[in-house]
């Protein structure tokens, strides 16, 4: 899902480093309530696990990966906001360390998967927790991953419209939403069945482990 360098136009990367850096302004003030000695190094490990799952990236046609993301982990454990700052720093991390996407697309990946699906993913499993906590967990953290792809898949799909020469060849990504919505989605539609698997697995484990060490 992440988009490296030179796929996105100024007119895109620009607009939304000024959304995203106001996001992470807020989300600054709101993650120094939200964190203490006992939350934070459980958020260590799992933004840890989150950095490892998104590093196992398989290329798809059209200029971007697919893989986990541990988006609904992180959002239902410590709420959308610390997950939204904590994927940002792993996305800014993967970018300046590994090349795995780029900084000219921080915004986007940040704002897609950090903010969008982390919201999402926690409004989803509040919806449905008190009906069937299993249900919740799976179809928080499928639809944190499928709109994050939506959104990802939109943008690079607009790209010919929003840059491009005179006699319209785009000027940085090439592909219209004809090939980016189906390249992108159908793919996500495995990886957020796993992922919700993923995360039902995972957020039952910590909390034993959790009450464990503090039994």
């Amino acid at each position: 899902m992440h988009i490296p360098d030179g796929f996105l136009s100024p007119q895109t990367y620009l607009p939304l480093y000024a959304v995203a850096g106001v996001a992470w302004a807020v989300g600054m003030r709101r993650i120094r309530s939200a964190l203490d000695e006992r939350t934070i190094p459980l958020l260590a490990v799992v933004t840890a696990l989150a950095f490892v799952l998104s590093m196992i990236a398989v290329p798809l046609p059209g200029g971007t990966t697919v893989h986990a993301t541990g988006i609904g982990l992180l959002a239902i454990l410590f709420g959308p906001w610390v997950a939204f700052m904590s994927l940002s720093l792993v996305f800014l991390m993967q970018a300046l360390l590994f090349g795995d996407g780029g900084i000219t697309a921080l915004p986007l990946n940040a704002l897609a998967m950090g903010l969008a699906g982390s919201f999402t993913g926690y409004g989803v499993y509040k919806l449905l927790h008190q009906w069937h906590a299993p249900t919740a967990l799976f179809a928080g953290a499928a639809t944190a991953v499928l709109l994050a792809a939506l959104i990802v898949a939109l943008v690079l799909g607009i790209q010919p419209l929003i840059a491009s020469r005179a006699d319209g060849t785009p000027l940085f990504f090439p592909f219209g939403l004809a090939i980016t919505l189906p390249a992108v989605m159908l793919p996500h539609l495995a990886v957020a069945a796993a992922e919700g698997v993923l995360t039902v697995m995972l957020f039952r484990f910590l909390v034993r482990f959790r009450e464990v060490r503090t039994a």
